[in-house]
């Protein structure tokens, strides 16, 4: 099991660094997933009896690390995933593109439509039964020719939004062999982290805003200045 690496805590939220290629939550693979890892934290840090309490109030696709938050109780997690639901929080990725962007900043708007049976998600015109319409602004922060670093706020959380709405305008995340086809690189790791979670406390009220890098010493992150975008 990987040490939790925890960000912030009381009695009400966790806020931790998912680490990328493990699962929000459990899945059919059986392997360690953050929702167990954080109620194991807070049961054994706290001596509680029985299973702890632990809300998920938001989720990262496995590929993806980057900054979560629990909840420790029902009411919090209620006003968390109101918040989630609503779009009221401020959730930034910074992605690695194979490929130099045409266009340094856009806005993405397309409607994706998901196969449950085989986890994958394609863009289809608006107006397919199903489909759900998504939203990103991306902005190119640096490219070395190849690849392309860009931040990206997500303005809707669509099941592997970022990664299919990127490979539809031609730029394929960094080891996407599901949607980008990158068999080329080897590397377990996607270019893809959710690096600033802002939200708004469920009890105090006051904005919390939490950053975290990938990390700089794996690809394809090393093969960029990550630090510079990380200074508050």
């Amino acid at each position: 099991m990987e040490k939790l690496t925890v960000l912030y805590e009381d009695n009400q939220i966790v806020v931790v660094i998912k680490p990328q290629n493990i699962p929000t939550q459990s899945d059919s693979s059986k392997d360690v997933d953050m929702l167990s890892m954080v109620k194991a934290y807070v049961k054994e840090k706290y001596n509680k009896e029985g299973e702890a309490f632990i809300g998920l109030v938001h989720r990262l696709d496995r590929p993806t690390g980057g900054v979560m938050v629990f909840a420790r109780n029902s009411k919090s997690a209620k006003r968390l995933t109101e918040q989630f639901q609503n779009h009221t929080t401020e959730k930034v990725y910074y992605a690695v593109t194979n490929g130099v962007l045409r266009y340094k900043k856009d806005t993405l708007i397309n409607y994706l439509e998901k196969n449950e049976k085989e986890n994958m998600v394609k863009v289809v015109p608006m107006g397919v039964s199903g489909a759900k319409k998504a939203e990103l602004v991306y902005e190119e922060l640096e490219n070395n020719g190849k690849e392309s670093l860009v931040k990206i706020q997500i303005l809707t959380g669509r099941s592997h939004q970022i990664r299919v709405q990127m490979a539809n305008i031609g730029f394929p995340l960094y080891g996407d062999n599901k949607y980008g086809k990158d068999k080329s690189v080897a590397t377990k790791n996607l270019g893809l982290w959710a690096g600033k979670l802002s939200f708004i406390h469920p009890v105090t009220k006051e904005k919390m805003v939490f950053m975290a890098m990938p990390d700089t010493t794996k690809l394809p992150w090393k093969n960029f200045n990550m630090e510079k975008y990380f200074v508050r």
